[in-house]
């Protein structure tokens, strides 16, 4: 831009121009570098929030807006940063100053901190991505890097967690290899029902489906459950019992209120049926001399 203004100025004048007028010329095209460079920031700041405003106009779920809101962020910090490198390189370029040796240092340099930073720039990158894709939002239950609790905060740095014993843990991003959420669209509420080996069996699984229509009647729990309770049939002979397994489909991160219900009321209902719940016996045989 410099060669092409002083170009037309030499053409015009006729004459090679003063050192004033290069001056003149330089500064003009710094400004104009810089002005260019305020209106692409204006620009992308204006483009992000009028895309943040129609993802989220007929969101209504908080969550997801956070989340989009956060990836917008991302997206603004990088484009701040891509505008304002450029636009120092050009000003630079300008004034003459070689930017190629800075460029050079600015390599090495870079080179240096993210072999010193891997695991942040680990952490960062993969929480970009879980945020991209919606893996894990606040008021999950998740299991992650080998720790499990609901999720109370989701960062590009790290998940917060806090478990059922109120420890609060922050699992780093870039150790997740693998998410594992409990609680997104539906849970299951899982039990396992040992009875007696002398049971009828088919008695077990009517008292078993009463409970759980008796759950779903409920005014207060069965709002949270989704469909009638499944018996999966018998899973496993054991010492002293024959175990059948049940699940029921409810609300998410509600499985554990439904299987505490569940399990209180099905004891109940064992007791007033005669239902045997055996526990581990043992006999013992004395011999006489």
């Amino acid at each position: 831009m410099k060669d092409i203004v002083e170009r037309l100025l030499v053409a015009q004048i006729g004459s090679e121009l003063p050192a004033w007028a290069k001056v003149l010329v330089s500064l003009t095209n710094v400004i104009l570098i810089l002005l260019a460079a305020w209106l692409l920031l204006h620009f992308s700041a204006r483009l992000l929030r009028t895309l943040n405003r129609r993802i989220t106009q007929n969101n209504t779920d908080a969550e997801e807006r956070k989340r989009v809101e956060t990836l917008m962020r991302v997206f603004r910090y990088i484009a701040t940063v891509v505008i304002a490198a450029v636009a120092i390189m050009l000003v630079l370029s300008e004034i003459g100053i070689s930017i190629a040796p800075i460029l050079a240092t600015a390599g090495v340099a870079g080179l240096a901190v993210g072999f010193g930073a891997q695991s942040l720039v680990k952490d960062y990158f993969t929480g970009f991505v879980m945020l991209l894709e919606n893996q894990v939002r606040v008021g999950d239950i998740v299991e992650v890097g080998g720790k499990s609790g609901t999720v109370e905060e989701v960062t590009l740095r790290y998940v917060r967690l806090r478990d059922l014993q109120g420890a609060v843990h922050f699992v780093p991003n870039g150790v997740i290899a693998t998410v594992t959420n409990q609680s997104r669209d539906f849970s299951f509420a899982m039990f396992d029902v040992s009875i007696g080996y002398r049971e009828p069996i088919d008695r077990v699984e009517q008292v078993i489906r009463s409970v759980g229509a008796s759950l779903q009647a409920d005014a207060t729990l069965g709002p949270l459950i989704l469909e009638p309770v499944q018996i999966l049939g018998v899973d496993q002979w054991a010492d002293s019992a024959v175990i059948l397994r049940c699940r029921m489909k409810v609300v998410p991160a509600e499985q554990g209120t439904i299987r505490r219900a569940f399990l209180g009321r099905l004891k109940t209902a064992f007791d007033e049926h005669g239902i045997e719940i055996p526990f581990p016996s043992r006999t013992v045989y004395s011999r006489s001399e």
